[in-house]
This record gives C-alpha cells, sequence and structure tokens, in this order.
C-alpha cells in the first residue's frame, strides 16, 4: 500500500476511534444501496442549574433546546466524516492515474477537515464534562429544595431572628432576616414597589430617561434591549467573555477589543481587535497566548492590563498586554473556585472581575460567608485587597452581577427572556434592596455581564452572541 493512503487510512481510522470513544456512540454500515453510514448516539447534556423544584420543567426545556444544538453538531460531524469517506474513496481508486500534486491537494483538504473534527470534539467533550458536574449539583440542590418545601407544608417556616441587634455597615444581615433561603429572596424582589419618584418617563425620542433626566453616579433604573454585535463561529464560543478599556493605555485605544472563548480544558488564546470594524468581521489584529491558562468568563481589561482568575485556582492575574508579562497575581484569601461558589449558570464562575467609574473589584464568595456574595476594591497594580463587603445575597440563587458607581447588581435569571435586575447592594452604606428592573436574555444564555464605564453600557456574552445594552442610571 502506498504510504499517503497507508497515512489517510490511519487518519480515517484514529478520528472514528477518538470520536466513538469518547464523546458518543459510533457506528458504521451500509445502507440497502451498499453506501457507507455514519450514526451517532449521544446522552442528552444538562446545562441548567435550578435552585427550586417549580424550575425543573424549565430546566428540562433547557436540556431539550441544547440537546438540539449538539444534534446538530454532531449531524455536522457526520457530514464531515462522509467526506473524508469520499475523499479516501477517491484516492484509492484514482491514486495511480492521479498526478502528484492532486494527490498532495486531497492529502491537505483531507488533514485539515480531521483537524477540524479533532477540534470540535475537543470542546464537545469539555462541555460534556462541564454538564455532568453541573447535573449532579442539580441534583443536590432539587433534594435540598423538596425538603424545604415539605417543611413549609407542614407548617415548618423559618423564624425570623431578633432584630434588635446593632448591624454595622457591610456586616452580614442575613443572619437577621434569614436571606440565604432562596424563595425569600425572590418572594422580596416580587414585591418590592418601585417609588414614585423613580418611575421612569418618555423622552420626546420615546426612550426612557431618569425624572430628571440625568445619567451620572445615580441608580440603575432602566436597562435597554440587547443589541448584537457578532456572532461565534464554533462550538468554542458558546461561552466567553469579550471587553474594551474604559482607560485605555498605549498602543491601545478606545475601539481596541479583546475577546476570549471560554469552553475548553486549557484557555490561553485572547483575540485582540484594533478596530471595531475589525472585531465585528472577525478578524483578529493579534492573538495573545496566555503563560498560564484562564478560568471563568470574569476576566477585564483595564489600564493595560487583562485580569483574569487562573484555572483552578483562587489566584487573581495582571498580564500586560503590551509586553505580553505577567505583572502581578494575588491569591483571594479563602474565594471559594472550580465550582464551589458559581453564579446560578454554573461555568466556573466563583471569581468575577469588574470595572466601574472608581477602579477594579471582584466579585466572589467564600467557606465563611456561607455562600454570600463578598466584594472586595483591589489595588489595581499589585492586586492587593483595599477594601471588603460581605453582602445579604446569596451567589448561586442569581445569574451574574457587575458594579456600577461603587453598588453591587444582580441578574436573576441566565436563560428566561424576561429577567429582571432583581438586587443592589450599595457599598456607601453597606445594605441591599431588591429592584425590578427588566433585562431581556434574548439568546437565552447569558453567561458574561459586565459594565463599561466609559461607554456607559453593560457589555453581555448570550449563546454564542457578543451584545450590548444601554443604560440610564437617576439623577443624583
Amino acid at each position: 500500500m502506498p504510504a499517503v493512503q497507508l497515512l489517510l487510512l490511519l487518519l480515517l481510522a484514529c478520528l472514528v476511534w477518538g470520536v466513538g470513544a469518547r464523546t458518543a456512540q459510533f457506528r458504521k454500515a451500509n445502507d440497502r444501496s451498499g453506501r457507507c453510514q455514519y450514526t451517532f448516539s449521544v446522552a442528552s447534556p444538562n446545562e441548567s442549574s435550578c435552585l427550586e423544584q417549580g424550575q425543573a420543567m424549565s430546566a428540562i426545556q433547557d436540556l431539550q433546546r441544547d440537546s438540539s444544538e449538539q444534534r446538530a453538531a454532531l449531524e455536522s460531524t457526520k457530514a464531515r466524516l462522509s467526506s473524508l469517506e469520499a475523499l479516501l474513496h477517491r484516492l484509492t481508486l484514482g491514486q495511480a492515474a492521479m498526478p502528484w500534486d492532486t494527490q498532495e491537494g486531497l492529502q491537505r483538504e483531507l488533514e485539515l477537515a480531521y483537524s477540524h473534527l479533532v477540534r470540535d470534539k475537543s470542546a464537545l467533550e469539555e462541555e460534556k464534562r462541564r454538564l455532568e458536574a453541573e447535573n449532579g449539583d442539580l441534583a443536590r440542590r432539587l433534594e435540598s429544595s423538596s425538603e424545604e418545601v415539605a417543611s413549609l407544608r407542614r407548617g415548618l417556616c423559618p423564624q425570623a431572628r431578633s432584630t434588635s441587634e446593632d448591624v454595622p455597615p457591610g456586616s452580614k444581615e442575613v443572619s437577621k432576616w434569614n436571606l440565604e433561603n432562596v424563595d425569600f429572596q425572590e418572594l422580596k424582589s416580587e414585591l418590592t414597589e418601585m417609588p414614585a419618584s423613580r418611575i421612569l418617563k418618555e423622552s420626546p425620542s420615546g426612550q426612557p430617561r431618569s425624572e430628571e433626566g440625568g445619567t451620572g453616579c445615580g441608580e440603575l433604573i432602566w436597562v435597554g434591549e440587547p443589541v448584537t454585535l457578532r456572532t461565534a463561529e464554533t462550538l468554542t464560543g458558546k461561552y466567553g467573555v469579550w471587553m474594551r478599556d474604559p482607560q485605555a493605555a498605549y498602543p491601545y485605544t478606545q475601539e481596541t477589543t479583546w475577546r476570549i472563548d471560554t469552553v475548553g480544558t486549557d484557555i490561553r488564546q485572547v483575540f485582540e481587535y484594533d478596530l471595531i470594524s475589525q472585531f465585528l468581521q472577525g478578524y483578529p489584529s493579534k492573538v495573545h497566548v496566555l503563560p498560564r491558562p484562564l478560568e471563568s468568563t470574569g476576566a477585564v481589561v483595564y489600564q493595560g492590563s487583562l485580569y483574569f482568575q487562573g484555572a483552578e485556582s483562587r489566584t487573581v492575574i495582571r498580564y500586560e498586554l503590551h509586553t505580553e508579562t505577567l505583572k502581578a497575581e494575588k491569591e483571594i484569601p479563602g474565594a471559594g473556585y472550580h465550582g464551589q461558589f458559581p453564579y446560578s449558570w454554573g461555568g466556573y464562575t466563583d471569581i468575577d472581575l469588574a470595572v466601574d467609574e472608581t477602579g477594579l473589584w471582584v466579585i466572589y464568595s467564600t467557606e465563611a460567608a456561607k455562600g454570600a456574595i463578598v466584594l472586595s476594591k483591589l489595588n489595581p497594580e499589585n492586586l492587593e485587597l483595599e477594601q471588603t463587603w460581605e453582602t445579604n445575597i446569596r451567589k448561586q440563587s442569581v445569574a451574574n452581577a457587575f458594579v456600577i458607581c461603587s453598588t453591587l447588581y444582580t441578574i436573576s435569571s441566565y436563560s428566561l427572556p424576561d429577567a429582571t435586575v432583581n438586587f443592589a447592594y450599595d457599598t456607601s452604606t453597606g445594605s441591599s434592596k431588591a429592584l425590578m428592573v427588566p433585562f431581556k436574555n434574548r439568546y437565552k444564555y447569558s453567561s458574561m455581564i459586565d459594565y463599561n464605564p466609559l461607554e456607559k453600557k453593560l457589555f453581555a456574552w448570550d449563546n454564542f452572541n457578543m451584545v450590548t445594552y444601554d443604560i440610564r442610571l437617576s439623577q443624583v
């Protein structure tokens, strides 16, 4: 057998074995007409992170949608395999009569198709592992929720503790009102009414504005409809993070955009786009390869540096983009990591970095806080913690969080089309309040939501799509 034909057969055999053995059940057989057919059987993924028994049906619907997406991806893979079979057949029958350059072209085509399939297979395997881990967590939460419902039906409602205790600013008020209970948080959010003084009026253009028309450092009172800028091209872009620097440093500008696809086990690539037009068209100016892999969708760019969480660690890292060097790293004391205290959607979002008008922040939780959100202000040069607040908002009960004007805001759901900005924690007073500001998850899987203080917009990554939201703040 000629060497090139043997190489092609080995590549096809490795591909069939890798796909069949690790990502799905794979069968090959001839149909009635004698044509080669490939068949895949794939387990339905679980991407939900239900918190209550009543949300089980929503989780099942999410699984059905995601299963359809995976099935479509595997159908595409099957089509590529058929193409490889056809190429191999052409080589086998016509190799002797083919010019050498034609044989080389077919070989390159086959190798390229094979490399694409291996990349997609790796992404699917990582997604499957993550979903299996979240499935276990979902089962535990459902069991806990069932026990709470059973207790409530027996009339064993949790009793509020004494309200006579003095609670200093920044302390954990959750012990006072038992707000760790997710049902209580959501009920409070539903019953809270917006004060009349903050009701939005319509501007002449039809766009909401605050009572006094201000956009300064007041309270968040309105989030606009999502505007889709671009869609990721591959499976690795189901969720990720994209950002611009609100305090751009030379040689970067306010247009420079960075993007990271966060599906995978060894995430190191950071795509850089000099112009917004390049970002919209998908043509990066440069690709950074990080010396340390990152985890989560919590990365930000600030003053010329990329700040991110190191994979499987509670360490925050500062990477200077222009010089491509690590400038600082700091372990966040007691912070949960790698799935201990993530947002409700999962994704190892235990440590989330944020930027606002006042600087750099980190959002996380600890064992001592019992899962409540902890917010710390970071020194952007050396990553030292300058000040820390422990909130009364349970981190796993919210879908995401961001900081505007030193106030922490949270999102109620990552998948419901009509979600809300449901809580705000003011660091100046050390107190939280429930909100009901509408927020749209257009593509029903928001994995990243950050605030850009320069553009006064929210940046988000929603199920392969990179979107922005206009916002409105009340007048101070």
